[in-house]
């Protein structure tokens, strides 16, 4: 099974997106996504690419999913 990762974009360099989540920084390609991006923004990350752009209640409600499937398998 595959997820994608909710990630709050901190930095853009041309086509790549420097992002964090948790304390966690990635890079991810922005390549995959014809949508806008900015700094501030949150993005679905799959398989390291932006694959779209989310609401900030969107990434904060797919990690209380993901919270809630992490305490069913513990």
């Amino acid at each position: 099974m595959c997820l994608g990762i909710p990630m709050q974009v901190i930095e853009i360099d041309g086509h790549v997106a420097r992002c964090t989540a948790r304390g966690v920084e990635r890079t991810a390609s922005l390549l995959l996504t014809s949508q806008r991006v900015a700094p501030g923004d949150y993005v679905m990350i799959h398989l390291g690419y932006v694959v779209q752009t989310l609401s900030a209640e969107e990434a904060h409600a797919a990690w209380a999913l993901y919270d809630q499937i992490l305490a069913a398998d513990a």
